[in-house]
């Protein structure tokens, strides 16, 4: 069974251009939301929605209740976390 966050992660990975385009979506200033990575210049940050889907709000309820938001902010989201977690590196002992 495929879960919503892992078909999520398996379209970016059938579709690769879906994973550089979050750079063109996530926007970070030092002024706004503390330099937080934010979605187009808005005061959602990627953590915000990260934080949305990990208590379990679907990918419809957190676009009706921010209708500034597309289904494509939440995969960029998703993307961003993905590389970088990507470029994390264990610290040795």
């Amino acid at each position: 069974m495929i879960h919503s966050l892992d078909f999520v992660a398996f379209n970016a990975i059938i579709q690769p251009e879906t994973m550089s385009d979050f750079r063109q979506r996530i926007t970070i200033e030092a002024g706004k939301r503390g330099g937080k990575p934010c979605i187009r210049g808005l005061r959602i940050t990627v953590y915000d929605i990260l934080g949305w889907l990990a208590s379990g709000m679907s990918n419809a309820d957190i676009l009706e209740d921010f209708p500034d938001l597309t289904t494509e902010d939440i995969q960029a989201s998703l993307a961003f976390a993905a590389d970088r977690d990507h470029h994390l590196v264990a610290a040795s002992s």
